[in-house]
């Protein structure tokens, strides 16, 4: 399929990837978040529950789609060695999980998915390291109460306050932050999306 006319889905209400892609140019026709179950499996590992969830994210919008449109998802998951954090869903979640993060490193991994109606979905998974400072309680406590880390996996935003613990990063910073964008444009490119091919208005979904 050629980018003429092609429509761009992203299959994600995540202002942060929304920001990533509008950095390279790029803005949805439409933001469809995928309403799926993203319960880890039993034993499932970190990278296999992103690809899984990606997949699965990508497919269910474009089930809903005409052919003319490319969907994109994606899934991060912070991994502390086999263990899947959470998204955090509150004030103690955060808290837990940078208790478990503090002085240690872990890796993040985000799977991203593209997907015509009726297509076969490619993908492909981004790994980064983060090395985590030895958080003192105080810390933790403050970041824990300002909010930035509820909804977010592993329950820090390396964009935001918690970059101040962050003293090292090794792999794609904007596969930590949500969606890695030069392998994004890479995949999205070769199904025959071309920057510029959309509208520049973003509509959210209803």
């Amino acid at each position: 399929m050629s980018g003429a006319g092609l429509r761009l889905i992203l299959a994600s209400a995540s202002p942060r990837r929304v920001a990533l892609l509008a950095s390279a140019g790029i803005a949805p026709d439409a933001i469809l978040p995928a309403d799926i179950d993203e319960t880890p499996l039993k034993g499932e590992l970190p990278r296999a529950y992103a690809k899984r969830v990606a997949l699965e994210k990508a497919a269910a919008v474009a089930a809903t789609q005409p052919g003319d449109c490319l969907v994109l998802a994606a899934d991060t998951v912070v991994a502390a060695g086999r263990r899947i954090l959470p998204k955090a869903a509150d004030a103690a979640e955060v808290k837990a999980c940078l208790d478990l993060l503090s002085g240690r490193r872990h890796l993040v991994h985000t799977a991203i998915a593209a997907q015509f109606p009726g297509g076969k979905p490619r993908w492909r998974i981004v790994s980064a390291r983060v090395s985590v400072k030895r958080l003192t309680a105080a810390e933790i406590e403050a970041y824990a109460a300002c909010g930035e880390g509820v909804g977010k996996a592993g329950g820090y935003a390396i964009q935001g306050r918690a970059a101040a613990f962050i003293p090292a990063v090794s792999g794609s910073y904007t596969a930590i932050v949500g969606l890695p964008l030069a392998e994004s444009v890479a995949l999205i490119s070769g199904l025959g999306f071309r920057p510029g091919s959309v509208s520049c208005d973003v509509t959210e979904a209803t």
